[in-house]
């Protein structure tokens, strides 16, 4: 791992704790991620002060949307409406693991308007996203749906099925193209920006 700069330590200093006590569930590599001072002016304070996806413990992008923050259960190194214009629905609840991003666009929307009655939402199981997933640009995830580990989604793509472990999926419908490579970075060995307990 690359030594931290001056200006990363000072980054850290001045703004890194405060992000810390701020963000409950952000967990990102301590040093060469995101700045510190970008996560306070261009998140937090749109984030919390102008109520902008206010109940989201973790950073937001101030052109997105998280409903029902509350009803989303993430692991590490992913948090939900962080690119631009993400579009994050959970009313039946999300479940995302370990290491998972969302591209610039992309759509995760849990629950459907009732058929007969729009101003109500239909009940289906939670979406389930693994570790080691990437949703690609403008992609749509649907309600009820099981994305595996390990799992490439292309720009693009509506995913209305589940989709297994270890694949490279694309299309509308989206549906699996060739089997994805193992994941070779190992999230046990970051440095984190606070204290993870690791779990098994």
């Amino acid at each position: 791992m690359k030594k931290p700069s001056l200006f990363e330590k000072l980054d850290f200093i001045l703004f890194g704790h405060l992000i810390n006590f701020l963000y409950s569930d952000y967990f990102r590599p301590k040093y060469g991620y995101q700045k510190y001072y970008i996560l306070f002016f261009h998140f937090w304070i749109p984030q919390k002060l102008f109520r902008l996806n206010p109940k989201a413990n973790w950073p937001v992008h101030f052109t997105s949307k998280v409903l029902a923050a509350k009803n989303i259960k993430k692991g590490i190194l992913c948090d939900p409406g962080d690119n631009p214009n993400v579009y994050i629905q959970a009313n039946n609840g999300l479940i995302i693991g370990n290491n998972v991003g969302f591209g610039t666009g992309s759509k995760v929307i849990s629950a459907n308007h009732s058929h007969t009655n729009h101003s109500k939402h239909t009940k289906t199981p939670p979406i389930v996203i693994g570790n080691n997933v990437f949703i690609g640009a403008n992609s749509v995830v649907l309600s009820g749906v099981n994305i595996g580990n390990n799992v490439i989604i292309g720009a693009g793509s509506i995913v209305s099925k589940n989709i297994p472990s270890n694949s490279i999926a694309v299309g509308n419908p989206c549906s699996v193209i060739k089997e994805n490579l193992p994941y070779k970075e190992s999230i046990i060995k970051i440095k984190y920006n606070k204290k993870y307990q690791k779990k098994n």
